[in-house]
């Protein structure tokens, strides 16, 4: 997804923040030079002199004496530096300092964004992916199976605690692998604690790295702001088109809210519109999946049933495994 235009501004404001920075730096430089080196100021001005007579000598097409311009230009720059390292400043004190010398604080070389601005796009989209904290401890990295029971089993199934998770976490890798070439979308379920918040995480670390846009909400928080955005119809960054267009929403803990029919209406219009926009989505719950129909209305299941892969996960609470764990 590319960036929203606010997104966008963000990261130019502070190209153009770096490069009013590092004017004023080149300012002070060249009036500390300056006042105590004089002849300084009169290099540049001969070399600005200089220059300008080469500019006008190749649009004339006139290359007698180009040769003689070069090599007093040369001259002077020789002087320069040997003037400035002989009085203790560096021999680029007077050159203009970039941040990113790559592409002199544009973001752009040529017409290709630089590294350094998709490094400031993946710092934005962590900022306001809610995540940035929890992420560093929660991805891949540190997914670990064994809270997960290979004795417990789903008699629906017939699988282990950890043969299910097994498969939940293949899913979640295939998410990842696969999302800019198809489109899907998880309903993550089981009791509390079974490990369905951190795999989602898991995705979502994965997903800003390759700078997608990544929104995440608890429930709550999720239709709270949406009630803000309803009742006081002020735009804002994450507002109801962000929530439609960003690359992937997740909406954790669906159930721990006070559900009401405003809470059931927007989840299905939240649902349908990011279904019909292809934009994925990942939906986390404690609830079971027939008090989810009872909750949120049959309309919402079916719609989530039909266009989600369902992927449920069951276990002993890890939180209260680790406690006992002291922590770990």
């Amino acid at each position: 997804m590319p960036l929203q235009n606010f997104q966008y501004d963000t990261i130019m404001r502070e190209y153009n923040r770096r490069q009013a920075k590092n004017r004023r730096t080149l300012e002070e430089h060249q009036r500390e030079a300056y006042t105590r080196l004089p002849r300084l100021r009169e290099i540049d001005e001969e070399v600005a002199t200089l220059s300008a007579a080469k500019a006008r000598s190749l649009i004339n097409r006139q290359d007698s004496g180009m040769e003689d311009l070069k090599a007093s230009i040369s001259l002077l720059s020789q002087e320069r530096t040997a003037l400035l390292v002989s009085n203790g400043y560096s021999a680029d004190y007077l050159e203009q300092p970039y941040d990113c010398p790559l592409c002199q604080d544009t973001g752009y070389v040529g017409s290709q964004k630089c590294s350094c601005f998709k490094r400031a796009e993946i710092e934005l989209l962590y900022t306001q992916s809610n995540l940035r904290e929890i992420l560093q401890k929660e991805n891949f990295d540190h997914f670990s199976f064994d809270f997960y029971s290979d004795t417990i089993t789903n008699e629906s199934t017939g699988l282990s605690a950890l043969e299910t998770a097994r498969r939940a976490h293949e899913t979640a890798k295939d998410f990842v692998k696969n999302f800019d070439n198809s489109f899907d979308n998880l309903f993550l379920y089981g009791d509390t604690g079974v490990g369905k918040t951190f795999l989602s995480h898991c995705i979502a670390h994965d997903l800003l790295e390759s700078a997608h846009c990544v929104l995440y909400f608890s429930a709550f928080d999720f239709f709270d702001m949406l009630a803000g955005n309803t009742f006081s119809k002020k735009d804002s960054p994450t507002g109801e088109d962000f929530i439609y267009d960003c690359d992937l929403l997740i909406i954790d803990d669906l159930g721990t809210e006070l559900t009401n029919s405003f809470v059931s209406s927007q989840l299905f219009l939240c649902i349908n519109e990011r279904i019909m926009r292809r934009k994925s989505t990942i939906i986390s719950t404690n609830l079971k999946l027939e008090d989810f129909s009872a909750t949120y209305s049959e309309r919402t299941f079916s719609r989530i049933a039909s266009s989600y892969r369902m992927v449920k996960l069951f276990g002993k609470d890890i939180r209260i495994q680790k406690i006992f764990l002291g922590g770990k």
